[in-house]
């Protein structure tokens, strides 16, 4: 195979920025690649804190004394539901996402992530939502009834106007850029590593970060649904929530907390990540209790799913109830403070540097500290009763989130800046902003402590002019404009770093990490070959590694045929396996996600009838990313460099994309068996069941053709991978017949309740359940048609069936989601109606 460069020289370097680099000007919209997409995320997230940051000097200004006129009750709902959703959504997770981005290619040894289109539209989905919440709040239609949206407050009989919409759908929309950046993650850690480098070698950035997106791939489905159901009340009267109706609003409660509770920890373990990856430098050493503290990590992001009604203490939980989520709430204290003993061993056994990161760092320990503190009274149930809905949780909040990702986060700022910038920081400068942020946050938040102990509700724009009360908050509101003058003076100090600072060279802390055997700023390709690890991945020499990697003695240490080019080993061992041939720039992945605002701002307006073409528009789009993918001719092994060959991954078993399938349908199933859980919940425990009189159409002799055709379904999804060419044909085409008579048949029986689906919420969850279960086939019929064009195009062979694979897991699951809802449809049916369904 004719290679452009050789390795080793000048040419090689110049031909990688030719393929991997992006063209300049309007060709920056098409940028895929890792470094700028990250950049662009860790950007935008700063802009989007600095908002949040604004909203919240707003409030502490209306609350600086008892009766301020300064903002009327409706402006100050909009500003406080905006500051939380700001910072939950548009800030944390999304500067988590971009440093991810920025560093795990880096730190694993590999010139990309999986998948850089899906990066690619991941942030464009979040640019563009964040974006639409922001129109809302200038135009005075923002979301109003808390970032948490509790029903029946964001009810369309609370709040008929479009501000719960707006959150409903903004909110939606981002998150399907985490979703995106859960599948891309996970991917990434588990095959796209240096050669050598086994799950044992990982750097514990990526262990952090694996558990953290895995926590995002299963954690975020609930609170999408909850955001459908709750739309489909508000714009279509189903009563999933409505009391009157069979409804519940505290099913929007659980399903909520079953994202907010593991996202605390989905924020905090990033920034615990950071500190684990730099704190050791500092210190002189390795990390103290590495394999401790990875399953420390593992253990929690397990614990934290079963905390979700630690916020529900005062909603009516059985006794019972309350004191296993009161243990598992305490329980989760101890994989935090094997992080915290391994992090003080490792200080206690080295050498420490005191740098300003690691000022940050002790910031970070001591406020942390006191919010865990907190979280453990809350904990339990007697003093929760006593504490819930008052300041001191706000205080509480704030010291886990702010002191458990802000100070982490601006450590980890000043240590990798130097990587992006190729300078160093002002210290003066940065040493008082320390200050001034750490000292302002304690002010402004250990005194929300006091006034919730002495009964200062939260969410109000007024309090009572009780003794002392509004000298409290005058406080509180003085040490936030002291900690805001910090933060601004830690982006002058970037801005100075960036255009002042003195040049840092390659590897500037004597780290033993990846990122730092390559030049900064880094080139668009960061190595110009890829390492062979025999080691840990956070005890490397870069120093000595840089000048071998740069000068092409490694893994693909050439251009073949201007391809982008990356490896991928197996998941465990770290064996190499496959040569990734990744896409080059395009404008797809913006113009997909200007498609998928264009359905959600349509469902904003209630332009119901339009939306649907505009699904259509976003599946289209997503098809067209694949016209170039794939050979149309079996390709021998190639060169991988250092001796080995490897073939191409779209004629490999375990491909990134095999895996994508496989976790998008774990996150998939995640949001079915959320909606299975909300008709269960809704049975159990919801007013006005079982239903007096069942009229619902219940046809036995439809459901069995449903179930036949089902099976048909799910036969032929394992036999169309199985067969020749021709016998492909034919099982992909029974799968497209099976799945668009199943859509036909899960249709004919949803419209036959449709009179009925807003009278009771039985009859909405079988609605919903009906239409999940249509939507699936259809989506079956499209992947079945798209089979036959790549196999009648030659894009299949017995050694090219990676598309093949992929199709048939969703075919399996769309089979077996039908199966079980006609299953689930007809247990429910039975139980609602405390007998057998008429």
């Amino acid at each position: 195979m004719k290679k452009a460069a050789e390795p080793g020289s000048l040419t090689l370097h110049k031909a990688l920025s030719e393929v991997w680099g992006t063209k300049p000007g309007l060709g920056q919209l098409a940028a895929v690649n890792h470094s700028t997409i990250g950049k662009r995320f860790m950007i935008t997230a700063a802009v989007f804190f600095a908002i949040g940051g604004l909203l919240a000097m707003l409030i502490r200004t209306q609350l600086a004394t008892s009766s301020s006129p300064f903002m009327e009750e409706g402006v100050y709902a909009q500003v406080f539901t905006m500051h939380g959703t700001i910072m939950m959504f548009l800030f944390a997770i999304p500067m988590l996402e971009g440093a991810a981005i920025y560093l795990l290619p880096k730190m694993l040894g590999a010139r990309d992530l999986a998948f850089p289109r899906l990066t690619a539209y991941g942030y464009w989905c979040y640019l563009f939502g964040g974006t639409m919440l922001l129109m809302a709040l200038l135009f005075g239609v923002a979301p109003d009834s808390g970032w948490f949206m509790y029903t029946p407050l964001s009810s369309s009989t609370y709040s008929p106007g479009i501000n719960a919409d707006v959150w409903l759908l903004g909110v939606t929309f981002v998150e399907i850029s985490a979703l995106c950046a859960a599948v891309e993650l996970i991917v990434s850690i588990l095959k796209l590593r240096a050669p050598g480098m086994s799950l044992e070698r990982m750097p514990i950035f990526a262990w952090y970060m694996l558990v953290v997106a895995g926590m995002m791939l299963v954690g975020f489905p609930p609170l999408i649904l909850g955001s459908i159901l709750l739309e489909a009340e508000r714009a279509f009267d189903l009563p999933f929530f409505d009391p009157t109706r069979g409804g519940d609003p505290l099913l929007w409660q659980h399903l909520f907390w079953l994202f907010g509770h593991p996202e605390v920890y989905i924020i905090f373990l990033p920034a615990a990540g950071m500190v684990s990856t730099f704190l050791p430098v500092f210190a002189g050493r390795p990390l103290a209790g590495y394999r401790a503290v990875v399953v420390s990590v593992i253990a929690m992001g397990f614990i934290s799913f079963g905390l979700w009604v630690h916020h529900m203490y005062t909603v009516g939980i059985p006794h019972l109830a309350l004191g296993i989520f009161s243990a598992a709430s305490a329980l989760v204290t101890i994989p935090t403070a094997i992080q915290i003993f391994a992090w003080l061993a490792t200080l206690a056994h080295g050498r420490p540097r005191f740098s300003i990161p690691m000022l940050y760092v002790f910031g970070f320990l001591f406020v942390f500290v006191l919010g865990g503190l907190t979280g453990v009274m809350l904990a339990m149930v007697p003093f929760d009763w006593q504490a819930h809905d008052t300041h001191f949780v706000v205080a509480h909040l704030h010291y886990v989130l702010v002191g458990g990702f802000v100070f982490p986060l601006l450590g980890a700022a000043y240590y990798w800046l130097p990587h992006l910038t190729g300078r160093f920081p002002l210290l003066q400068l940065s040493k008082a902003a320390f200050w001034l942020i750490f000292i302002g946050f304690n002010v402004t938040f250990f005194i929300m402590h006091l006034t919730g102990l002495r009964g200062m509700p939260r969410r109000v724009h007024v309090y009572p002019q009780e003794p002392g009360m509004e000298l409290f908050n005058l406080i509180s509101s003085l040490g936030s404009f002291v900690m805001t003058i910090g933060f601004a003076l830690v982006l002058l100090d970037f801005v100075l770093q960036i255009r002042f600072g003195r040049l840092a060279g390659r590897n500037p802390w004597k780290a033993g990490t990846l990122e730092w055997a390559m030049p900064t700023p880094p080139a668009p390709y960061n190595f110009a070959s890829l390492p062979k690890i025999t080691g840990r991945a956070d005890q490397l020499d870069p120093d000595a590694l840089g000048p071998q990697l740069a000068a092409g003695k490694g893994y693909l240490g050439f251009v073949r045929n201007g391809q982008m080019e990356t490896l991928a080993v197996d998941a465990v061992s770290g064996r190499l396996e496959q040569i990734i041939v990744l896409p080059r720039s395009t404008f797809l992945p913006l113009l997909t996600a200007l498609m998928t605002g264009v359905f959600f701002l349509l469902m904003l307006f209630k332009l119901y009838a339009l939306a649907p073409f505009a699904l259509i528009g976003v599946a289209g789009m997503f098809l067209v990313w694949t016209r170039a993918t794939g050979a149309r001719q079996d390709l021998d092994t190639l060169d991988a460099g250092c001796g080995e060959t490897a073939p191409v991954h779209f004629q490999s078993r375990g491909a990134p994309s095999e895996w994508a399938m496989a976790l998008t349908l774990v996150a998939n199933g995640t949001l079915y068996a959320s909606l299975l859980f909300g008709g269960l919940f809704l049975w159990v425990s919801a007013p006005n069941w079982p239903v007096a009189q069942t009229t619902f159409h219940n046809d036995r002799l439809v459901q069995i053709i449903t179930l036949f055709v089902l099976a048909v379904a799910l036969f032929a999804s394992r036999q169309s991978v199985r067969t020749g060419a021709q016998g492909r044909i034919g099982w992909l085409a029974a799968l497209a017949a099976s799945h668009l008579v199943a859509a036909a048949l899960f249709g004919w029986m949803a419209y036959g309740i449709v009179p009925l689906n807003t009278q009771h919420a039985l009859f909405a969850v079988i609605f919903a359940v009906h239409f999940y279960a249509g939507f699936h086939a259809l989506l079956g019929v499209v992947f079945a048609l798209y089979g036959i064009w790549h196999v009648l195009g030659g894009y299949v062979s017995p050694m090219r069936d990676l598309d093949l694979r992929i199709g048939a897991r969703f075919h399996a699951y769309a089979a077996s989601a039908g199966i079980l809802a006609l299953v689930f449809v007809w247990q429910l049916a039975m139980l609602g109606s405390g007998g057998d369904p008429a």
